[in-house]
């Protein structure tokens, strides 16, 4: 079995994208088959610069590793061929049409192109679609057979009039020429998939297996843009959520194991993977169920890891001594669900925040007055409490504001533990 996963450079990955890739992958190397990455840049105007080296950056993270990789912008040649058989069989005939626009230039918006009957000899090449011809093929992910008929399929472009292929015709050369037994794809492409048949049968290439995948929601409606930031592999990324975390979150998004298992490493995906699982529906893009993945791998990991990940994602907290840099990360492994949110969390351990003093109760002074006293004389903050008939509740949260400046913050008596009895009273003395 060989499989192969063909992004684009023009863009960031979506996940919809890194999902086609996780299933490609397993499904190659459940059977021991090989995984190739083709690099699909024949759209010159619309390459991002540094897209091929963030498409393998990424599938890096993910530990997917290729068996072989090929860049189609270096192999222009092989479509040219290939296109120009196809006009001299008479399956496909040249166009000086290409570039116009039909509203403005006038020319035919027709499904029949009419330059197929001009017998051109240069130009761009375009496939010459039958009429009332029946096709179709049995998709593997929904498991049925589509058909159409080539009544409703315009003549399209193979090959532009640059040299460069259409996506209709690398794909096919590529995945013939690649030896692709099944390919995998998002279900966007369906519409193209009889042209794609067509140009099989006029090359005499023997068809692989063709799989089209559900469309991942969005929650609000609709189908996830991938000019959605929030949505991008990036995107994700840099906000914090872990490899794993993703990885989990993404290969369930349209796919379900016999025992319901949610939380796989890539070697136990490939060891359970079972094509049977592709589900029909289209799944919801859901953030709560991402950031609970998120938050049992952040739990999971090593503290001296997590550690090391914040301290370069944050560089004030890397400069901190490692032993206060532990203490945190352990106070607030428990209570992230992402990696972003760490730096608002534990600001406060390494910079004195600006108070509002709204925050504060009515008896803010008292509160602060005698947790001074206190903590200057090393007593327990309890009897305090009880030796002043204060509300437990409303005590530490006039610590709290005082020492972080927020509401809503780590255990207030291990923060203070942390930060130190002289930085401690320091702030108390500040806001009282």
């Amino acid at each position: 079995m060989r499989t192969r996963f063909a992004p684009s450079p023009t863009g960031s990955m979506h996940i919809g994208n890194l999902r086609t890739a996780f299933y490609a992958y397993a499904l190659a190397k459940h059977s021991n088959g090989d995984f190739i990455l083709r690099i699909e840049d024949t759209d010159k105007k619309r390459e991002k610069e540094g897209g091929v080296g963030e498409i393998k950056s990424l599938l890096t993270q993910f530990s997917i590793k290729w068996d072989e990789l090929y860049i189609q912008s270096e192999r222009l040649s092989l479509y040219k061929e290939n296109a120009e058989r196809l006009v001299k069989e008479n399956h496909a005939f040249y166009c000086q049409c290409e570039a116009k626009n039909a509203k403005d230039d006038g020319f035919s918006t027709e499904l029949r192109d009419p330059c197929r009957e001009k017998k051109l000899t240069s130009g761009a090449i375009k496939l010459k679609v039958p009429d009332s011809e029946g096709i179709g093929f049995i998709d593997f992910v929904i498991n049925k057979k589509v058909s159409w008929s080539t009544s409703i399929i315009g003549d399209a472009t193979l090959l532009k009039s640059d040299g460069y292929p259409t996506y209709h015709l690398a794909v096919v050369v590529d995945d013939h020429d690649m030896k692709i037994t099944h390919l995998l794809r998002g279900h966007d492409w369906m519409p193209s998939t009889p042209i794609h048949l067509l140009v099989y049968k006029y090359l005499g290439f023997n068809i692989p297996e063709i799989g089209h995948l559900t469309d991942i929601m969005d929650p609000d409606g609709g189908k996830l843009s991938k000019r959605k930031g929030s949505t991008t592999v990036k995107g994700l990324l840099d906000d914090g959520y872990l490899p794993e975390a993703l990885f989990n979150f993404v290969i369930l998004c349209g796919w379900a194991p016999k025992n319901n298992k949610e939380l796989f490493t890539l070697e136990e995906f490939v060891k359970e993977f079972d094509e049977a699982g592709f589900q029909k529906s289209n799944p919801v893009f859901n953030r709560e169920k991402l950031d609970w993945f998120n938050g049992q791998y952040i739990r999971n990991l090593r503290l001296e890891d997590l550690n090391s990940q914040l301290s370069i994602l944050n560089s004030q907290f890397g400069k901190l001594e490692k032993e206060k840099q532990l203490g945190i990360t352990k106070l607030l492994q428990d209570r992230i669900k992402k990696l972003s949110e760490f730096g608002e969390l534990a600001k406060f351990f390494w910079q004195r925040p600006d108070v509002d003093q709204k925050l504060f109760g009515d008896s803010y002074k008292q509160h602060l007055a005698k947790a001074i006293e206190a903590i200057e004389n090393d007593k327990d903050l309890m009897e305090v409490i009880k030796e002043n008939n204060f509300k437990t509740g409303d005590f530490f949260m006039s610590l709290r504001i005082a020492i972080t400046g927020m509401k809503f913050t780590p255990p207030i008596n291990e923060s203070i533990a942390i930060l130190g009895k002289k930085e401690t009273i320091a702030r108390l003395k500040i806001n009282n």
